[in-house]
């Protein structure tokens, strides 16, 4: 299997401040130590129709809404990433991680603060994708969209109760009483989405659909949620929660094969994920575990020269599964290898014959990071800003319109779309942003309007912020 053109290794410390500094650009709300300075204040008035203050959060990728599901995901992930590597980072590096992750978990907790109730969206998404225009000059509809007792979302709950969970982590030593505050807002918002079980699909409606609609169920990110508050807590009822779920992960785990594969792991399906987390306390317990044999059948299911594998490879190495935006699946797949390549310490996984040892997950993971970072047919980055050659065009409506600097007089919401169809480069550098990603061709072609190539999102770097932190510290 061929990986990637043969070439110097990348800069992975550089590649780690821009990954991180791509969260400042997707930055709701007032914007406070902003170094990605076109970027102004926006959505202030985010939560007024219901009577929260809903102002923050990030913006999910190219457009305008704030979608909680795939911003607690987002979440959950950046502070898993710092839990097992942030100590690999660098003090600098480090500091802008928390600040990060911060911005998301201040959100969470305004979208929590009301007991029984939990915000799903902010923003109309139809009327906003109607338009081409600056987050700062947003005329579109910021509707709310809530789930409650009555009209239940256990996914987009239990995957904030997660998202606060692993985030209590993070801060334990650097702020105690915020770490505090989260666990116990997580454990709420768990207890909230266990007790009142339903997918938010039917009670959000187009708030949630067709864009970040639950396709496998929510009954993966309740036992997610739970995991990760076991971690967290170490507390008996989570671990039986857990276990006692487990009919309930084996029977799910069937979607997976819809969308694509053997345990998925992304803003949707959360199944590989769980596998990987509770092997590893499954193991510091001594205690035997299916999680890890299903942990050693998603790498079985992901290595390149396993005979059991279910993903497919470019022939420039790209790992591919099917949809969109591919690499949200090279970079989180990439990032749980790594991960369990820790929790292994010296036992290998057996696929068929062939044994894989922790070393060789890792150097999986490494040709996917440097394929995303040039290493690859087209000698292109798709880190933008990273290089001298990635993407010009992306899908991002900041990026494509002049900042407020140049531009003081405010873009209304079809008078963007010339800048939208125009063939120059983007005039702001959305510095950091990992794109959709090349073709099962190993081709890309630089348009806003190819957007499952070009445009970006949050939960494409979030997990690579930990795999570059490993590869920054190992080089």
């Amino acid at each position: 299997m061929l990986f990637g053109a043969t070439r110097c290794r990348p800069d992975y410390g550089d590649a780690l401040s821009k990954s991180i500094l791509f969260f400042e650009g997707q930055r709701s709300g007032k914007l406070t130590n902003q170094r990605m300075s076109w970027r102004k204040d926006s959505a202030l008035r985010d939560g007024s129709d219901i009577g929260m203050d809903l102002v923050g959060g990030y913006y999910d990728a190219g457009d305008n809404v704030k979608f909680t599901f795939p911003m607690a995901f987002t979440t959950t992930v950046l502070a898993w990433s710092i839990t097992e590597f942030g100590q690999l980072m660098g003090d600098q590096d480090l500091q802008h991680a928390h600040e990060a992750l911060r911005w998301g978990t201040d959100f969470l907790l305004k979208a929590t603060s009301t007991s029984g109730t939990v915000v799903a969206v902010v923003g109309n998404p139809i009327s906003d994708h109607n338009c081409w225009e600056r987050p700062e000059d947003m005329d579109t509809l910021r509707t709310s969209y809530v789930v409650n007792t009555t009209h239940p979302g256990s996914e987009v709950s239990a995957e904030i109760a997660a998202a606060l969970a692993a985030s209590s982590l993070v801060f334990q030593s650097a702020d105690a009483k915020y770490s505090a505050t989260l666990l116990d807002r997580a454990k709420e918002v768990f207890k909230f989405a266990d007790s009142y079980k339903g997918s938010y699909n039917s009670s959000v409606g187009a708030g949630a659909c067709p864009f970040y609609c639950d396709f496998n169920g929510y009954e993966d990110e309740l036992i997610w949620g739970a995991a990760w508050l076991y971690k967290v807590t170490k507390l008996e009822y989570y671990w039986k929660y857990v276990n006692d779920n487990i009919p309930n992960f084996e029977k799910s785990i069937s979607q997976d094969y819809l969308v694509g594969g053997f345990l998925e792991f992304g803003w949707d399906a959360k199944h590989a994920g769980i596998a990987v987390l509770f092997s590893q306390l499954a193991m510091d317990s001594g205690n035997s575990s299916p999680f890890i044999r299903y942990a050693d059948q998603f790498v079985c299911s992901v290595l390149p020269n396993s005979p059991t594998k279910s993903v497919t490879y470019s022939k420039g190495g790209l790992l591919f599964k099917p949809g969109s935006s591919n690499l949200q699946h090279a970079t989180s797949l990439s990032f749980l290898i790594m991960v369990y390549a820790g929790y292994l310490k010296d036992r290998v996984v057996q696929c068929g014959g062939l044994k894989a040892s922790p070393s060789d997950l890792r150097e999986f993971a490494r040709t996917q990071v440097d394929y995303v970072l040039g290493s690859n047919p087209m000698g292109m980055s798709y880190m933008v800003g990273y290089s001298n050659k990635f993407p010009q065009r992306i899908h991002h409506r900041g990026s494509s319109l002049p900042s407020v600097d140049q531009h003081p007089k405010p873009i209304k919401c079809h008078d963007g779309t010339p800048y939208f169809e125009s063939q120059n480069p983007n005039p702001n550098i959305l510095t950091g942003a990992i794109v959709g990603g090349p073709d099962i061709n190993d081709q890309y072609k630089d348009s806003r309007v190819n957007v499952s190539q070009s445009e970006p999102t949050t939960y494409i770097n979030a997990p690579f912020v930990g795999v570059l932190a490993y590869f920054k510290a190992s080089k």
